[in-house]
């Protein structure tokens, strides 16, 4: 095969014609997705949307790769060690399509740069670390009172939780209901909320390696591939109006492990009794007072 010379958007991308139409793949060219965090799930998300065709993204990260991050980041390479992970993840994009749109938040998303963010995206996806509460329940706010349709999709074990908070429908802060709460019981509302149906719970071999204080708790690979596989499917189904896509309350859990899936739904969110008797299990993992059964 001979050296391509230049870049072709329709023949890069003609292999997706089929699962879309031609309309459909144009419509995904021209959509803008905003990304906060470009970690683990966060730049599995960017890259498979890039390669899906959607060629508008706003990017935000204030991290440096690291060792650390070799398991799961699909930017985490030995020549990106200490480098910024907006700027690789940014030339990854422009390796797929260099007419790429990327608007860069190299500082993360602050209240002073909420608004730009933001600013004419079609759909959010949440990458951010699990312990930054404050930035998640702000951009979700914002997506709520901007009518932006917004997705999480949490790396659960070796498998994938998604959310999906459609504008007008229940909003983040009503599913979660982490207002006034100690920084622990936000952390157990969160992951009792991610998931009802806590798939992975019995395979945590080493519980030693859950450490809320130190903010840190294992990771794999394939949770991360999974999530962004869910989540590319869901963008699509969003930008393109195609297909049902179950909003909160409802949350659909896949756990390759177990080879199971299944969807919750859980009116009032934290508040429903189910979660609330799923609360009295977390809590103590939360504090070292239990070991997963």
């Amino acid at each position: 095969m001979g050296q391509i010379n230049s870049f072709d958007y329709g023949r890069a991308f003609s292999r997706n014609i089929g699962w879309v139409t031609e309309a459909e793949q144009q419509k995904l060219r021209e959509s803008r997705v905003a990304i906060a965090g470009l970690g683990g799930v966060g730049g599995a998300h960017l890259l498979t949307l890039a390669r899906l065709g959607v060629s508008k993204f706003n990017i935000a990260d204030f991290d440096e790769f690291g060792l650390h991050n070799f398991n799961r980041q699909v930017g985490a390479f030995m020549s990106t060690v200490d480098r910024p992970k907006a700027d690789v993840l940014a030339e990854m994009v422009l390796e797929i399509n260099p007419e790429a749109d990327i608007r860069v938040f190299p500082s993360g998303v602050q209240s002073d740069n909420l608004k730009e963010f933001l600013g004419g995206v079609d759909v959010y996806v949440d990458g951010i670390d699990f312990f930054a509460l404050p930035a998640r329940r702000m951009l979700f706010q914002a997506c709520y009172e901007g009518n932006i349709p917004s997705l999480t999709a949490a790396p659960l074990g070796m498998g994938v939780s998604l959310l999906y908070f459609k504008p007008g429908g229940m909003s983040f802060e009503n599913y979660f209901r982490v207002e006034g709460r100690s920084e622990n019981e936000q952390y157990a509302r969160f992951i009792a909320g991610l998931s009802p149906a806590m798939l992975q719970r019995d395979y945590l071999v080493a519980p030693q390696a859950v450490n809320f204080q130190e903010r840190r708790g294992p990771s794999t690979m394939m949770s991360c591939d999974l999530c962004a596989g869910v989540m590319g499917v869901a963008v699509l189904k969003v930008l393109l109006g195609r297909g049902k896509l179950r909003p909160a309350p409802w949350a659909m859990q896949f756990d390759a492990y177990h080879q199971k899936i299944k969807f919750t739904w859980r009116p009032f969110g934290n508040a429903n009794p189910m979660q609330q008797l799923m609360l009295l299990l977390i809590r103590p993992l939360l504090e070292g007072r239990a070991k997963p059964s």
